[in-house]
């Protein structure tokens, strides 16, 4: 094996160096300005002030944050999941040899390509509760209407609908290259063995998915978690914070309330509690893994 030339070290220093300052300047002494206000009091006009561990117990006995923590968990539970389901189920149907494939694929990953601030605005307009066509077609079809303006749960249901449309691209182009990438001989394998449909998908296909499938759920939970554009825009956190989530909660104490202590505090709950979601899923991937080793 052939050794590095001792001063490699000190020639390949000034190229990486720029990546370690924005890495430092971007991510490390931000985050640890936000570790130290968690403990302040702070806001406009104020010198900070340590308070130890005051702001986390004030969020934490906030009824309005474990409001906007359980909206949180119920519309990305439904919408991961949901999104999870739909994201598969086209992944398999254009695996499958989809007639004008091409045409369609660009119209499935047309949402990701349209801004989250559009897309809010052209969901509020069809949605609108007197003149949106969607509106106008669900009375048409004598179904209940969507109020999502007054009715929280309504609320809650649009933002999770939204949040879909606009992030199942990004879970359909992961497993659809998960199942591109499934060796063809295993299916006639299974084909000559007598296997049906089912029996492939369960045995062959989904197996062979699961890395995959985890991977997606795995950043769409942590994505989703910090869910606050589409509420923000949407209902703003109303009628009465009945459609909070934990970001807008943030957003709240930070820029309504000038609270930045608690606003800090409210940063680091929503990090530990991605950490705990994402070794759960990273536990189970080196599971999955380990035994398709």
């Amino acid at each position: 094996m052939e050794r590095q030339p001792r001063g490699l070290a000190g020639v390949t220093l000034p190229f990486i160096a720029p990546v370690h300052v924005m890495v430092l300047g971007v991510i490390v002494i931000p985050s640890l300005f936000v570790i130290w206000l968690s403990f302040q009091s702070s806001t406009f006009g104020q010198s900070a002030r340590f308070v130890g561990w005051d702001n986390y117990v004030r969020v934490l006995s906030d009824p309005y944050f474990w409001r906007a923590l359980l909206n949180t968990v119920l519309v990305i539970a439904a919408a991961v999941h949901i999104e999870m389901l739909i994201g598969l189920g086209m992944a398999l149907l254009f695996s499958a040899g989809l007639p004008m494939r091409r045409l369609l694929l660009v119209v499935v990953l047309a949402p990701y390509a349209i801004s989250e601030v559009t897309a809010v605005a052209m969901w509020r307009f069809l949605f609108d509760p007197d003149v949106g066509p969607v509106t106008a077609a669900i009375a048409w079809l004598g179904l209940p209407a969507l109020d999502w303006t007054f009715v929280p749960a309504h609320g809650l249901i649009l933002v999770g609908l939204l949040t879909i449309w606009l992030h199942l691209p990004f879970t359909f182009i992961i497993l659809y290259a998960a199942r591109l990438a499934v060796p063809k001989e295993l299916y006639e394998a299974g084909r000559t063995d007598g296997a049906s449909l089912w029996q492939l998908f369960r045995h062959v296909t989904l197996p062979m998915l699961a890395p995959a499938i985890l991977i997606a759920m795995l950043f769409r939970y942590i994505f989703a978690f910090r869910l606050f554009s589409e509420v923000w825009l949407m209902t703003q956190g109303g009628p009465a914070r009945t459609t909070e989530v934990v970001a807008v909660y943030l957003y709240l104490e930070a820029f309504r309330y000038n609270s930045f202590g608690s606003a800090a505090a409210t940063a680091w709950i929503m990090v530990a509690i991605s950490l705990l979601l994402a070794t759960g899923y990273i536990w189970r991937l080196k599971k999955e893994t380990s035994h398709a080793a």
